[in-house]
């Protein structure tokens, strides 16, 4: 299975990012023997932006920065990010990303089970 990501619409998650869902098993899935286990998506952070702080109760999740700059929320943790760096996010993790740059901040999240609202709990 193939997707084009300008046949892809963009849509605004729980956590306030907008995000490309790439690959996803509602989409992609099971009926076309394809992605079952996971999801891959692009999200947009906008200039000065902050996603809300969030976990997923059970998604693994990375993201791996194509464009821009930020400021990662990890736990307890907090770090620059840039293009090229790529961040665990473990199952109940309290997360979120501040573009901190002069343009778009855009990643690839992988999300493992795929990326569902339910499993999005907001904490702020």
């Amino acid at each position: 299975m193939k997707t084009k990501h300008s046949d892809i619409e963009q849509f605004m998650t729980k956590d306030g990012s907008f995000i490309r869902e790439l690959m996803h098993p509602d989409e992609h899935g099971v009926a076309n023997h394809n992605v079952q286990n996971q999801s891959l998506a692009e999200a947009t952070v906008p200039v000065g932006q902050v996603t809300m702080l969030h976990k997923h109760v059970l998604t693994e999740e990375l993201y791996h920065i194509t464009s821009g700059k930020g400021l990662m929320t990890l736990g307890e943790k907090q770090f620059g990010v840039t293009v090229g760096d790529t961040v665990c996010i473990p199952p109940g993790t309290a997360h979120c990303i501040k573009n901190t740059g002069s343009h778009n901040l855009t990643m690839l999240c992988c999300c493992s089970p795929a990326y569902s609202h339910e499993d999005t709990e907001l904490l702020d």
